[in-house]
């Protein structure tokens, strides 16, 4: 019998089939990448239902040398949820999509404490029924869980304001590589008592410890909500614009959306009944959502605008929430769009919001001197820096695995080469996975990984947890 066989049996017989899938139709949802890059045979998947059989199946991993991949709701864009294919020995994927409790609603507290594999649109619903917010909003918060949206630190659309899961989460629960759990459950927003253990884990992936629930933050819902759809020039103008906006608003600003006309163009093709909230074509538009406003002091504010600066080349306000909704429909459809056109190589990056109109006139005119032909799909979070800029290749395609081997290597490095030079970061909100391990090894200060890679060792010393992501294999 072979070691995989002979694992996955004993797994079976200790905790049951209600929680071990060892069969091929089982596994496979769970063993392949949302984008269909990498596919790897995991030795199994376990779906426990407690925090208990959680730390029992991590303890029987660590007995048995066996790497363990957690699993939220599998949306990642860089295979860190997946087994890595460049590992021979067995790797079972730990699904946390059955730890749905809801452990503590404190309302005079502003806080909620969730199990990991509730959804991000199951939180957000449940702070709503209660008249609070919790912030974050992803395209994929119907089924992205959030377990995996602290273990990769998203960001979302409203970075702007209340800031990505570490400044949204107070405490957490972990358990280790060895099965032993550190219950940081706190809902203090002050709390000076040594190292901030929580920072260490949100962001790691499951490399040192595999979260179960968090305490997070919730915030009042706001009173008025103005959504506008602007029309520019150039993204100079939109980062003048933002300027303007936040001189007169402070905080008030939740989201500040760059999207340039070729994602627009391919959202209006693909998505049914989308339509451009414009009559005219525009090089560039800019979505922002503005708490505290209603439509009318909103469409106020940007007259006065019009007559203090010339930024604007035309705008509609929404009118009602169905309006504003479709605006944001458009702009949380632009990757699904995409991804209906064929395969692109995408760079999810992070710069200096003063750099960002620079990166995009530069990389342009590099990219197309030394690619002729290749369409470049520029989008992000301007009010935070981030940038997803992405490349559909001169000729087609038909699989992300071609385009990657045919052009990544020489696309990607004239782009991060000049996020480097720029003082920007490769990976702004999706972390580093499977896919961008490279990536790090050449841009990060080698101070800065060996920290990292000592801290992986003293915690994970038998380097059990999701192996093959962050850091290059031993």
């Amino acid at each position: 019998m072979s070691e995989h066989l002979y694992l996955g049996q004993q797994l079976l017989d200790q905790f049951g089939s209600q929680c071990i899938k060892t069969q091929e139709l089982e596994r496979v949802p769970f063993e392949h990448d949302w984008r269909g890059r990498t596919a790897a045979k995991a030795l199994a998947v376990a779906i426990p239902q407690t925090l208990e059989e959680v730390q029992a199946l991590v303890r029987w991993c660590h007995h048995h040398d066996v790497n363990i991949v957690p699993q939220g709701g599998n949306t990642g864009l860089c295979g860190g949820s997946v087994p890595s294919p460049r590992i021979a020995h067995p790797q079972l994927i730990l699904s946390l999509s059955r730890l749905k409790h809801i452990r503590q609603l404190d309302l005079d507290n502003d806080t909620l404490t969730v199990e990991a594999g509730c959804t991000l649109q199951e939180i957000q619903e449940l702070a709503e029924q209660h008249d609070r917010l919790f912030p974050l909003s992803l395209a994929s918060e119907g089924s992205c869980q959030i377990g995996g949206n602290l273990s990769t630190n998203a960001g979302g659309v409203q970075v702007l304001r209340y800031g990505s899961m570490r400044a949204l989460t107070l405490g957490l629960e972990v358990v280790l590589p060895d099965g032993k759990l550190w219950n940081g459950l706190r809902g203090l927003r002050k709390d000076n008592t040594g190292y901030d253990l929580k920072q260490v884990f949100i962001g790691a992936e499951g490399t040192l410890g595999i979260i179960t629930a968090a305490t997070l933050k919730l915030f009042p819902q706001p009173l008025k909500q103005a959504v506008t759809w602007i029309a520019l020039e150039s993204p100079q103008n939109a980062l003048q614009l933002f300027h303007a906006l936040r001189a007169k608003l402070g905080e008030q600003i939740s989201s500040f959306e760059l999207i340039g006309r070729k994602p627009l163009a391919l959202a209006l093709k693909h998505i049914p009944g989308a339509r451009d909230p414009l009559p005219e074509v525009h090089p560039w538009q800019v979505l922002v959502q503005i708490d505290g406003l209603d439509h009318s002091e909103c469409a106020d504010l940007l007259n006065a605008l019009l007559t203090e600066q010339d930024l604007i080349r035309d705008a509609l306000v929404a009118q009602n929430e169905s309006q504003g909704k479709a605006m944001w429909a458009l702009r949380e459809h632009l990757s699904e769009a995409q991804r209906i056109e064929g395969p692109s190589l995408k760079h999810d990056i992070s710069l200096p919001m003063s750099a960002i109109p620079t990166f995009i006139e530069q990389a342009q005119i590099k990219l197309e001197e030394a690619h002729p032909g290749i369409s470049i799909v520029c989008f992000g979070h301007l009010g935070d820096g981030n940038l997803h800029y992405n490349i559909f290749p001169a000729e087609a395609v038909t699989t992300a695995q071609e385009l990657e081997q045919r052009e990544g290597e020489r696309i990607s490095r004239i782009i991060l080469d000049l996020v480097a030079q720029l003082g920007g970061s490769f990976s702004a909100e999706h972390g580093v996975g499977q896919f961008k391990v490279a990536e790090l090894a050449r841009y990060r200060d080698p101070v800065e990984l060996g920290l990292m890679r000592q801290l992986k060792a003293a915690w994970d010393p038998k380097g059990i947890m999701n192996p093959g992501k962050i850091f290059d294999l031993p």
